[in-house]
């Protein structure tokens, strides 16, 4: 049965601030204590949804968290009225509100990972949330993204739904922004590729010292174990602990893949000529392995650019696209390899770039934005419906984002007891466009 690729993209919630909360992420870091503008961030990812859709993609939304999270406060010793404990977490601990603030829900490439039937013993699609236990302002994202997902792709006969990992430091897990897989076919069998940045028990073994790794061995190996996955399509890859010093705190921030075709820079992996001889070892059918040299591209141009955060597709003419910022073209050394990659004619056909400034400026480009599903016909058919764009999907959701979110946030903004009114009223009618029921606490209590 033929399969397809589908890409679930994150909509930025009406609270995208820009409050530098992700140690290790450059572009978060630099642009702390910024105006930020959640319509506008929220009409670019839809504008970029609606072009992938109209490519001849399989697209998808995936609804934000509510933020505030008034429960969490609640849980750290805050009470009395919601109005109350804004104001007190306002003055006693800004981070903390801050934290509880977060929009980050928006990379949806940390939501999950996520391996299709054909991988899979029992002939379903597995889904286990990232428990994000690096970083407060993610960690609570889990069970809110579990419930999403489980009224997304709500049919027990395709999806089996699994609990996230348990939260250690062990056991870190970042989701599918460290996860690629290979395969000649979407339908057939793939190979699936885990990164991570350190092992979890032993201590003996290569980790960054600046910035955490995110991604352990461990919580890799228990993805894998969890999916049903064969051990010999299976290979699991150490990320260069250099890097993730110098800011590449995921593997999409320095790799991409897509079916036959791998898109890397020079130091991307730990033995990086080894993890070539496994990838072609285990990959049927060969792996075009494209190599970004570091004189070509630098580790910083590299990260400053997003080129490899970029979004790999194939679309239904068999032309093999690169999904891009605009940054990329904004920076002459990474723009001049791009051009050059093209006319190398090594499997890419085309470029297709898109402004997503207001994710860029706080660390996320395409690839952070979207979880990718691979799903045959019938189990496109059992997802929810009402979660696939569709050109009336799309001017409702562009009539939604205009008519609920602000132009402009600021720090200070957040101690304001109506803007959790206003996303406490959005993201409640949001429920009833995506047909996803009571999935936040506030319709649940």
């Amino acid at each position: 049965m033929m399969a397809y690729e589908a890409n679930f993209d994150g909509l930025v919630g009406p609270t995208h601030n820009y409050s530098g909360l992700s140690a290790g992420n450059i572009a978060s870091l630099a642009h702390q204590y910024q105006v930020s503008n959640p319509k506008h961030a929220a009409l670019q990812g839809l504008n970029k949804m609606q072009s992938l859709a109209g490519l001849g993609l399989i697209q998808g939304v995936i609804a934000p968290q509510m933020r505030p999270d008034i429960k969490m406060l609640r849980r750290l010793g805050f009470s009395g009225s919601d109005y109350s404990v804004l104001q007190q977490a306002s003055q006693q601990a800004p981070k903390l509100l801050t934290s509880c603030y977060s929009a980050s829900s928006m990379w949806a490439a940390n939501a999950a990972t996520v391996s299709p039937s054909a991988d899979t013993q029992d002939k379903r699609v597995h889904l286990t949330p990232a428990n994000l236990a690096s970083h407060f302002h993610r960690s609570i994202e889990h069970q809110t993204t579990a419930r999403i997902l489980a009224a997304m792709f709500n049919d027990d006969n395709y999806f089996c739904h699994h609990p996230p990992l348990p939260a250690s430091e062990q056991l870190g897990d970042e989701g599918a922004a460290n996860h690629t897989r290979f395969c000649m076919q979407h339908e057939d069998q793939g190979l699936e590729m885990f990164v991570f940045g350190r092992y979890g028990f032993e201590h003996n073994q290569p980790s960054p010292s600046c910035y955490p790794a995110r991604q352990t061995y461990e919580a890799s190996a228990a993805i894998a174990r969890l999916h049903q996955l064969d051990p010999q399509h299976v290979i699991m890859v150490q990320q260069n602990p250099l890097l993730i010093d110098q800011g590449v705190f995921h593997n999409d921030v320095i790799a991409v893949g897509n079916q036959q075709t791998l898109l890397c820079h020079q130091y991307a992996f730990l033995n990086q000529s080894e993890v070539y001889a496994q990838l072609q070892q285990k990959m049927a059918g060969g792996l075009s392995i494209i190599e970004v040299p570091a004189n070509r591209v630098s580790v910083n141009d590299a990260i400053s650019s997003y080129l490899f955060n970029s979004q790999l597709v194939t679309l239904p003419n068999g032309d093999v696209s690169l999904i891009l910022p605009q940054q990329c073209r904004d920076n002459p050394q990474v723009w001049q390899y791009v051009q050059q990659l093209l006319q190398a004619d090594r499997g890419i056909n085309r470029v297709d770039l898109f402004d997503l400034s207001q994710s860029m400026q706080n660390g996320g480009g395409p690839a952070c934005l979207r979880l990718r599903v691979v799903l045959t016909e019938q189990e496109q058919q059992a997802v929810n419906p009402a979660v696939l764009l569709t050109a009336t999907l799309f001017k409702r959701l562009r009539e939604w984002v205009y008519l609920h979110y602000r132009d402009r946030l600021v720090e200070a903004d957040l101690a304001d007891p109506s803007l959790l009114l206003e996303s406490q009223t959005a993201l409640d009618e949001l429920t009833r466009i995506l047909n996803l029921g009571s999935v936040y606490d506030f319709q649940r209590e």
